[in-house]
């Protein structure tokens, strides 16, 4: 009887680890990230199932506002192979889920001249939830990305034998 009652206490389950779905290499070159939030997304069935099949581009994304809102535009999650006439538009606006307090945040951050809001990662959460990770970046230059890819370039040598 003493096991059932310490279960009991202690019956949590281990999160489950997040599963990566797409990521923007892209915006970490032309950008400087100089701040990351974690949203989720609104989706479709049908965009659900390409998901969990690893297919989005991020390519070309952005989040904008619309007035108090954040939307994510530009992403193209493809059609559903199985999917029917209910099938969902690949490359339509999805609504961003952030609390009202970062939502004011990132709008203030994103008025400042030079600062774009760009989604860096999307992920199953460990609760199945799709998630976006936007940064706040600032774009870079091209004597930036020179500089960018020397000093990757130099942090490689360093780690090889």
């Amino acid at each position: 009887m003493q096991k059932a009652a310490d279960k009991k206490q202690g019956d949590k389950k281990p999160a489950a680890a997040e599963t990566l779905v797409g990521e923007n290499k892209k915006a970490r070159f032309h950008y400087e990230i100089l701040e990351r939030h974690e949203a989720g997304l609104v989706l479709q069935g049908t965009e659900v199932k390409s998901l969990r099949r690893g297919q989005i581009s991020l390519d070309e994304s952005f989040a904008r506002f619309d007035g108090d809102e954040l939307w994510l535009l530009g992403a193209t999650i493809p059609e559903y192979s199985h999917g029917n006439i209910q099938n969902h538009e690949p490359k339509r606006k999805r609504k961003c889920l952030l609390h009202a307090r970062e939502l004011r945040k990132l709008k203030a951050k994103s008025q400042v001249k030079g600062l774009t809001i760009v989604p860096l990662r999307v992920y199953f959460g460990g609760r199945g939830f799709a998630k976006v990770t936007l940064g706040v970046g600032k774009g870079r230059k091209l004597h930036d990305k020179r500089e960018h890819l020397k000093s990757k370039e130099v942090r490689k040598e360093m780690r090889q034998p």
